[in-house]
């Protein structure tokens, strides 16, 4: 059974920076892509940041040039390198793989962004 486990989150001060890993049970090309998505208080589920398995990354605009999308095909792991950490970045975020129209997810990794 395939297994994401998000692991870095933490609490940071505004303007500060964070790696969120995920290591993958499976070999990510196994996937049409891996993604970050995020959950902050009250609000919705939404995409932060997708690599297809060519390589090709996509950002919400307003994480755009703050957050990078990347990833080890040797270990499996997908990374989101967070800078210029915002309070409005506090969520739970949450590695995410899709094949086709199934959808996986990991357990979710707490962001706080606080002074």
């Amino acid at each position: 059974q395939l297994q994401l486990v998000e692991s870095g989150g933490g609490l940071v001060q505004p303007g500060g920076s964070l790696r969120l890993s995920c290591a993958v049970s499976e070999n990510i090309f196994n996937f049409n892509s891996m993604a970050w998505y995020r959950q902050g208080p009250g609000k919705a589920r939404e995409l932060v940041a997708r690599i297809n398995v060519g390589g090709r990354t996509t950002y919400q605009n307003s994480v755009e040039g703050r957050f990078t999308i990347s990833r080890d095909s040797a270990e499996n792991m997908v990374f989101l390198e967070m800078s210029s950490l915002k309070p409005d970045d506090t969520a739970v975020y949450y590695c995410n793989a899709r094949l086709l129209r199934k959808e996986y997810w990991g357990q979710g990794t707490q962001v706080t962004v606080s002074s």
